[in-house]
C-alpha cells in the first residue's frame, strides 16, 4: 500500500487561530486514523507578509506533548530542503507536491507516526 499524504487547508473561510487550530488537531487525528504517513497543513503566510499568527501557532502547537502519539516530524515549507531527504525516505507520495512545499512560508509539512 502506497503511503497517503492529505492536504488540510488551515486558512479556508479566514478562521480566528483557535478554529483553525481545532481543525488541525482533528486533521490530523483523522488523517493518522485513515492510514496517512504525511499531511500538509495550508496555514498561510499572513496578510501582512510578516508571518501570520496561525502559522506561529501551528508551529507552537505541532511542538506540544498532546500531538506526540500522531506527529513524527514536522517542517516549515521554507526550511524543506533541510528535511527533504528524511522526509522523502519515510513518505515518497511527498513527492507528488515537493513544487508546491519547496520554499513555500504559507505550509507545513508533517510526518505522522
Amino acid at each position: 500500500m502506497a503511503a497517503k499524504v492529505i492536504e488540510i487547508n488551515l486558512e479556508r473561510g479566514m478562521p480566528h487561530v483557535e478554529e483553525a487550530i481545532k481543525r488541525m488537531m482533528n486533521g490530523l487525528t483523522t488523517a493518522k486514523r485513515s492510514g496517512c504517513r504525511a499531511a500538509i497543513l495550508i496555514h498561510g503566510y499572513g496578510s501582512s507578509g510578516s508571518g501570520g499568527i496561525i502559522k506561529e501557532e501551528v508551529g507552537s502547537k505541532l511542538k506540544a506533548p498532546s500531538l506526540r502519539g500522531t506527529a513524527r516530524d514536522s517542517v516549515r515549507g521554507e526550511n524543506w530542503t533541510i528535511k527533504k531527504k528524511e522526509f522523502l525516505d519515510i513518505c515518497p507520495a511527498l513527492r507528488e507536491f515537493e513544487r508546491h512545499i519547496e520554499g513555500n512560508k504559507g505550509i507545513t509539512v508533517v510526518l505522522l507516526k
